[in-house]
């Protein structure tokens, strides 16, 4: 079986008689705080207190970074040999490493084992071993020697992602993790407004392929039908509004959802102003008490989570009342997707309160209303810098002690334009997958980019499915 022909969701290994001199594999994996945690405490380091920055300190009070250096840099090589070569069946003899340099929070080490002999009478294997950082700086050296398996073993790849595999890509594993979490979700009626083009139109009946809504296509039919001639989309069995163009869409797709015959609204080629404008006018009644925000889940294979950000695409300069809403909004969405106490960052361009920066103000003053119990739901701090809240490492280095900083699952930006760009250096720069939807309304609004893949709408119609059925029984 060659590797062409090879499934996807299966793992190969590689016989004795298949190695070659000089073959090699690898992985890559950035060091996080969680995974310094659970190696110092396999160490026996049981203090987790232990484990945080001292004020004023480049390292914490019992510096684990041997641990790191030792155990987990020591397990990716561990992980290369059994997983990738040989592969499973492996059986260690030796292993002789030169550690050369610390491994700390933030550094990504590049692990490869090459074939350099073999011994036909043992079927022992001898692999040089070596790990390098970010910077292109050797970490560690040596060699292993281990028995290469004598029998091909094919194994499935199990739910869990292997250690290690941290590349780019991997939002499309966390779209196939979300459709099986709202696998047992019921679809739930969607009105798609304007899908006039083929992406909006080809989403919404993919959506309805995986079982995530039951769309009603609300735009000119004439439009629709065309779009779907030319794209080959079939629109048989799908409900049609037929309006007379975009702006009747919205407002259309807006009473749908006032009536309870819709659950969920989700934008086509239209703009998103235009169909914004429908959501929040008063004839809509569509308003709750919050106000309206938008959010990004994104997932990036250099950070360990999905996180959140907000607001990047409804409000332009929100003033400090509509900031707390942004942030309730944001931590009801952390809820739905299984965060029970999100960490919350409130983002400014340094870490401390300074008057002529109004965005650390605010951000102070929303810590303090967290505090009083005007916000609820989660951890907040701020203001902290991008870095130091996303980054452990960046946070001890400031002298940072906070229990959001270096591990924030939501990120609140200070206006619009900042957000806006953040999320899309993420998503163009970062590989990162991402979903969008608007919250503060009666109902879940999808809200994506024209120029948003097929994975980010697909997504964000199943957080859209699982807020929808949250609004069931709590309404917002």
């Amino acid at each position: 079986m060659t590797a062409q022909e090879r499934p996807l969701d299966t793992i190969v290994n590689h016989t004795f008689d298949e190695l070659a001199i000089g073959e090699s594999a690898g992985i890559e994996r950035t060091l996080t705080g969680e995974d310094l945690r659970l190696f110092a405490l396999l160490a026996g380091q049981t203090d987790a207190g232990a484990l945080d920055p001292v004020p004023g300190s480049a390292a914490p009070a019992h510096d684990p970074s041997m641990v790191a250096h030792g155990m987990w840099a020591g397990a990716l090589i561990a992980a290369t040999l059994g997983t990738r070569l040989p592969g499973f069946g492996t059986v260690y003899r030796s292993q002789v490493l030169r550690f050369l340099a610390p491994v700390a929070i933030g550094d990504r080490l590049s692990v490869r084992v090459t074939v350099v002999a073999k011994d036909p009478a043992t079927g022992e294997v001898t692999l040089e071993c070596r790990c390098t950082n970010q910077h292109g700086h050797t970490i560690i050296e040596g060699q292993a020697q281990v028995v290469a398996p004598d029998r091909r073993i094919v194994h499935a790849r199990g739910a869990l992602p292997e250690i290690g595999l941290d590349v780019a890509g991997s939002g499309g594993s966390g779209l196939q993790r979300l459709l099986v979490h709202v696998a047992a979700l019921e679809p739930i009626r969607v009105a798609v407004v304007h899908p006039c083009d083929t992406p909006s139109l080809s989403a919404a009946l993919e959506a309805r392929t995986a079982g995530l809504i039951v769309p009603i296509l609300v735009a000119p039919r004439a439009k629709l039908e065309a779009v779907a001639a030319e794209a080959g989309l079939d629109l048989a069995g799908v409900a049609i509004e037929d309006v007379a163009h975009s702006h009747a869409a919205a407002e259309r797709g807006a009473a749908l959802a006032r009536e309870g015959k819709v659950e969920a609204l989700m934008k086509g080629s239209l703009h998103t102003d235009e169909l914004m404008a429908a959501v929040v006018s008063a004839a809509a009644g569509l308003r709750t008490k919050r106000r309206v925000s938008h959010c990004f889940v994104l997932q990036t294979p250099f950070y360990p989570r999905p996180f959140i950000v907000t607001d990047a695409a409804i409000n332009i300069t929100p003033d400090l009342e509509q900031k707390a809403d942004i942030i309730r909004n944001a931590i009801e969405l952390a809820h739905v997707i299984g965060v029970a106490e999100p960490k919350v960052a409130i983002l400014a361009a340094v870490e401390t309160v300074s008057p002529s920066m109004p965005a650390t103000l605010d951000a102070a003053a929303l810590c303090k209303m967290a505090d009083r119990g005007q916000i609820t739901g989660g951890r907040l701090d701020g203001p902290l810098g991008l870095d130091n809240a996303v980054s452990l490492a960046a946070a001890r280095i400031k002298g940072i002690v906070s229990e959001v900083a270096g591990q924030a699952d939501i990120l609140v930006v200070p206006d619009l334009e900042s957000g806006n760009m953040l999320a899309k250096q993420l998503m163009y720069m970062g590989d990162a997958a991402s979903a969008g939807i608007v919250l503060g309304a009666k109902v879940p609004v999808i809200l994506t980019s024209r120029a948003d893949s097929r994975e980010s709408r697909i997504a964000s119609c199943a957080i859209a499915l699982m807020l929808a059925h949250r609004y069931r029984s709590t309404p917002p």
